[in-house]
């Protein structure tokens, strides 16, 4: 390394690990153990579901079921280590990065899965987009603590790999997969082994050199972050589990998290909007394309579009620039106090709804479907989102800019259980 190259940000580099599977011959299915990350699983009708799918999905690993959150991360360590004894879980012969390819129709995804060395955020490697909230953090941070283990990927997006694409390429066409399946959802799931090391280190070199945006798992992140300040250098703890995808060849969809409110009701939540919004009852089979075309006109004019759920479905568009003046942050750049989310928490729940921000009045729901049924279901409101575009997330990233926390979904996202790192190899 040159005396220049000493100042350059530590890049991300890609170690191989045996990664520690299900054992086809112990379980249902493999589709029927895998799982949604960890914060999509809607809880509890979901998280049930998936706990009766199979006695050894992995929601029990990643959201175990107890009465208190230390008794929670001791059953899931308890439950780990039983099926690795009982051979549910085994770890493959030899360390390898895994390719991995998901198919949702006609949308074709492929990355690479390997154990990332952590750099800090101050080093410029990986790009987190969004604030991230202390408790998940702790909480996964304990988990892992107890577990051993990285039990789910997050998911990094990086651009113009030509080497590593080539390598995934060959390494799909070759060889058989280790293993094929497609979950509930109808997305197709392959994975392979690459065990050749010069293969993995043309991967891992051309990496290094690559700037990765994180699109999925920013509490994770940070979880990896404080976990390895908490171990000396030279640990399993010096890495993290995370796939990576060149979204120049594969692009990644970017959807809306929508924000479900239990405790206001959908009246009261109307009556005070209509002091800062205009607000319009919408047709139920016409409120998606309604909210889509608001938030084109939004973007146009500077500014933002909701649609809430919860006693049919209204509008709420074109708000009071004087409240948006007033309550929006002035020292941040202006396509971030132009974001939807940053209006909707500024501005909505922090003055005009007065929702305070703790998980028992918000929850962040990925699916639009979900969110709607289950405003229904608890006499709230559900607020529904317009996705933010990719270029505008990355722009605010490479400037440093947080946005607000659950601001974006990026996927397809990579589906827990297929495979685990043992932090301790």
């Amino acid at each position: 390394m040159s005396a220049s190259d000493q100042h350059l940000p530590r890049r991300p580099y890609l170690a191989p690990f045996r990664g520690l599977r299900y054992v086809r011959e112990r379980v249902g299915s493999i589709a029927a153990v895998t799982s949604p990350p960890y914060d999509v699983v809607v809880r509890p009708d979901g998280q049930r579901h998936l706990e009766t799918a199979d006695p050894h999905n992995v929601v029990r690993l990643i959201l175990p079921d107890a009465a208190t959150p230390s008794a929670r991360h001791r059953k899931a360590a308890r439950t780990f280590t039983d099926w690795v004894d009982q051979g549910v879980l085994a770890p493959d012969p030899d360390p390898a990065l895994y390719v991995y390819e998901q198919r949702d129709g006609d949308h074709l995804q492929r990355g690479v899965i390997g154990a990332l060395r952590l750099s800090g955020p101050d080093e410029g490697a990986v790009l987190p987009h969004e604030d991230v909230m202390p408790g998940p953090v702790a909480d996964r941070a304990d988990l892992m603590r107890a577990t051993g283990a990285n039990l789910e990927p997050l998911l990094l997006a990086y651009q113009d790999g030509d080497t590593t694409a080539a390598v995934i390429e060959r390494t799909a066409a070759r060889t058989d997969p280790l293993l094929a399946t497609t979950t509930e959802d109808g997305v197709r799931h392959r994975l392979w082994a690459l065990t050749d090391p010069a293969e993995q280190a043309v991967v891992s070199a051309e990496l290094a050199h690559r700037q990765a945006l994180i699109a999925d798992g920013h509490h994770r992140w940070a979880t990896y972050l404080r976990l390895r300040a908490e171990h000396p250098p030279g640990t399993g703890w010096d890495h993290g589990l995370v796939l990576l995808v060149d979204t120049a060849r594969y692009p990644l969809r970017v959807r809306a998290i929508h924000r479900l409110l239990p405790q206001l009701p959908p009246a009261k939540a109307l009556a005070a909007a209509r002091t800062a919004f205009r607000v319009r009852r919408v047709p139920a089979d016409q409120a998606l394309d309604a909210l889509a075309s608001a938030a084109r006109e939004a973007e146009a004019t500077g500014g933002n579009a909701f649609l809430l759920a919860g006693d049919g479905f209204h509008l709420l568009d074109r708000p009071d620039p004087a409240l948006l003046g007033a309550h929006v942050p002035a020292d941040r750049p202006e396509p971030w106090r132009r974001l939807d989310a940053t209006v909707l928490h500024a501005v909505l729940l922090d003055q005009v709804w007065a929702v305070p921000d703790a998980p028992e009045h918000i929850r962040y729901i990925h699916d639009t479907q979900a969110a709607i049924d289950l405003a229904d279901q608890l006499g709230g409101t559900a607020v529904l989102m317009h996705p933010v575009r990719e270029q505008v997330v990355l722009d605010l990233a490479r400037q440093g800019v947080m946005m607000p926390r659950k601001s974006t979904s990026f996927g397809p996202k990579p589906a827990s259980g297929l495979v685990m790192r043992r932090v301790e190899e």
